[in-house]
């Protein structure tokens, strides 16, 4: 089962990608002087729907957020650093390529019809500073709406 409200978020290390460099991080280091943050697990960067997600919580204002919003996917450091340019995006992502922290958040998931081929199952945590975790959604298929005033408040209840 996927970590649940109030539980401790699993640690990590991945490459953090910014749209121009890479560099290894861990979840701990990503909390270092934050008040939290939020991890976005998808599938495939550079799809089409990856594309219309990450432009919706741009638009929706999440790059404003007082807490760095980071998302989470298979692909390697090159290919999202190629899509946050792309999209001109305020977020960082982490290159989980060999799919270790899907694995650890359990999230990894058979994509039906692409020749075992395994990919995060679209999920978002709002994480305090400790690696608590203080709201999650993990969807049941990969197409339904991101719960963004859930999402929202959470992450405003992290400055209280």
């Amino acid at each position: 089962m996927p970590p649940t409200d109030g539980e401790i978020a699993p640690d990590f290390e991945a490459l953090l990608c910014d749209g121009e460099t890479f560099r290894p991080t861990s979840l701990a280091g990503l909390l270092d002087d934050e008040a939290g943050c939020v991890l976005v697990f998808f599938g495939f960067t550079g799809s089409a729907i990856a594309e219309n997600w990450w432009k919706r919580y741009d638009r929706a204002g999440w790059g404003g957020f007082e807490v760095p919003v980071v998302g989470i996917s298979r692909d390697g450091p090159y290919a999202q650093n190629a899509f946050l340019r792309r999209i001109s995006s305020p977020f960082r992502f982490c290159s989980d390529v060999d799919g270790e922290v899907a694995a650890s958040y359990d999230l990894l998931a058979e994509r039906r019809g692409m020749a075992g081929v395994h990919t995060a199952r679209r999920a978002i945590f709002v994480l305090n500073g400790e690696r608590a975790i203080a709201h999650a959604w993990v969807a049941d298929d990969w197409i339904s709406p991101v719960p963004i005033e859930g999402i929202e408040t959470a992450v405003a209840a992290l400055g209280n």
